[in-house]
């Protein structure tokens, strides 16, 4: 079947490629597949494949986000073995238009169209819908986007935000930076604020307090705080959530996103109750004359599960990006 006004629209990080069609003019995505990506050579197989299992001979356009940097016409996934040309590959499919943008860019886009119901507030007041809103979140790194409003919509920013220095604030922290600084030399927040950034802080508190640190992956640390079954553990998340709030005010402050955060990303929505429950408010808040200003800013964590689909989509529609 070949349909006309059908579009592709992806998220592929390093292990999975997410995979749906969209309908001209619309943004919410169907026939969502979760296609493996050590089981195809490269994107153009996996879209082929794709298409077959979804009935569809061609589409006319496509999007695909990827958790890689996009610079000029070829695309070097950061975690996977996937390479392509961009013109190379609309060229195979014969697609009128193919966009490629980052990840986290497309997680921003999406950001808008996400249902009510899948935002969780955390904190703040009303904040001011009309101005920027600020998008961050920690999954295999720390991803920093934003969205500047324009007459008729939003203006993605592109940015390398979790590359900013880690910036301890007690004795606890400037002990943590030590010890990362002699592992890594310059210690960036995503040093902390990512998946192996929590095993990093981890094993640093414990190399601190001079205590065992059995739990050897992001995943274990996370299991055991919420259990409560590994004091270290949950110390670390609290830790480490009091840390993003820090960061995720320092952000806020610094592209006026009285739009509002959101925290997306594979980490966060884990452990939305006790994220709520840890210092993230105080340290979001605590910028001395501008704490009404973080007060007035409203804090989500986005659960929709598709949002880089949703900015994907977005983003055939979004002449800006």
């Amino acid at each position: 079947m070949i349909t006309e006004e059908l579009a592709l629209v992806g998220d592929i990080g390093g292990t999975n490629a997410r995979l749906a069609l969209v309908r001209a003019g619309e943004v919410q995505p169907t026939a969502v597949e979760i296609l493996p990506c050590s089981e195809y050579e490269n994107l153009d197989v996996a879209v082929t494949d794709y298409l077959q299992r979804a009935g569809v001979d061609r589409v006319s356009k496509a999007c695909i986000a990827v958790a890689s940097p996009v610079r000029g016409g070829q695309v070097r996934m950061t975690n996977n073995h996937w390479r392509f040309s961009i013109e190379e590959t609309r060229n195979h499919f014969d697609w009128r238009e193919f966009k490629v943008l980052n990840d986290f860019t497309a997680m921003a886009l999406g950001v808008p169209h996400v249902k009510p119901e899948q935002l969780t507030k955390v904190c703040g007041g009303s904040g001011d819908p009309a101005r920027a809103k600020l998008v961050i979140g920690p999954g295999t790194g720390l991803g920093v986007s934003g969205l500047v409003p324009i007459r008729e919509g939003w203006v993605p920013l592109m940015t390398e935000g979790g590359h900013v220095d880690f910036a301890p604030v007690d004795d606890r922290e400037m002990a943590v930076l030590r010890i990362l600084r002699a592992r890594f030399g310059r210690v960036s927040v995503e040093r902390i604020l990512c998946g192996q950034g929590l095993l990093n802080l981890y094993q640093a508190r414990a190399e601190i307090e001079g205590v065992a640190a059995p739990l050897n992956s992001p995943e274990r640390i996370t299991a055991a705080a919420l259990e409560a079954s590994d004091a270290l553990a949950r110390a670390t998340l609290r830790h480490f959530c009091e840390i993003l709030g820090r960061v995720a005010g320092n952000a806020a402050l610094t592209i006026g996103a009285l739009g509002g955060v959101y925290l997306c990303g594979g980490i966060v929505p884990r452990f939305v109750q006790f994220l709520a429950e840890s210092n993230f408010r105080a340290a979001f808040e605590d910028k001395g004359r501008m704490r009404p200003l973080m007060q007035s800013t409203p804090v989500f964590v986005v659960t929709e599960p598709y949002t880089g689909l949703l900015g994907a989509a977005e983003a055939l529609l979004n002449q800006e990006v």
